[in-house]
């Protein structure tokens, strides 16, 4: 298969160099995503905004002939299911990688915007099952991974239109909650989880870790894309 990876906020393609190795070895075509303006300052990035993001992965599907597979971590989740409501016929799977389907008008999270940009707020701003399982030498490494993203486009809201969308299977993989508090917390239907409970073919898989498992586990990350694909 073709698989679409797209990072979340603050990475670029390279985040997923490793795991894009690994699922290379088992037969796929892996592309990952530099989504524009990351690491470029205000002057050049202000405009854009999440549909900006949500285009740019709607040209690379709109560049082949066969369906793809939209892979999304963390804040990636909200461009892959942006570009998964623009094209809905041409979308095989939806892989979300520690992180929801949204519903419509939500944004990713709030964060402090410096100099015009949202730089990487350190790894102390999130919680520490977030980040357990990456060592010091990883976080040292993954910070050479960290840009400024564009002002907008954390908390711009998406806009969603076919709910095509909903027939597309979907499988989460799931980090730092578990597959049954995650079903759990579908079941009790916040309405946060509106979008994810109107899935039609939903699958939870757990892959138990912290937030950035290509970082920490790309293998692991590697053979649970592969299998959801198979």
């Amino acid at each position: 298969m073709e698989i679409v990876l797209v990072p979340g906020l603050w990475l670029t393609a390279s985040s997923w160099d490793t795991v894009a190795n690994h699922l290379t070895h088992f037969g796929h075509r892996p592309r990952a995503l530099t989504l524009p303006g990351v690491g470029i300052a205000a002057s050049g990035s202000a405009h854009l905004g999440i549909a900006d993001w949500i285009a740019d992965v709607t040209r690379v599907i709109d560049q082949g002939d066969e369906p793809v597979v939209l892979v999304g971590h963390s804040g990636g989740g909200n461009v892959i299911w942006g570009a998964a409501d623009a094209r809905p016929e041409r979308v095989a799977r939806v892989i979300l990688v520690d992180t929801f389907a949204p519903t419509d008008g939500a944004g990713i999270w709030e964060f402090a915007v410096v100099d015009g940009v949202v730089p990487f707020p350190g790894w102390a701003s999130f919680d520490e099952v977030e980040v357990a399982d990456l060592d010091a030498d990883a976080r040292r490494r993954a910070d050479d991974e960290m840009l400024s993203v564009p002002a907008r486009i954390p908390t711009d809201p998406i806009s969603l239109h076919d709910d095509r969308r909903h027939g597309i299977p979907v499988t989460v993989v799931t980090c730092t909650l578990s597959a049954d508090d995650l079903r759990a917390t579908l079941a009790g239907s916040p309405p946060w989880a509106a979008e994810m409970n109107a899935i039609d073919d939903l699958e939870i898989v757990e892959l138990p870790g912290g937030h950035w498992p290509q970082f920490a586990q790309p293998h692991a990350l590697a053979s649970a894309i592969d299998a959801a694909i198979g």
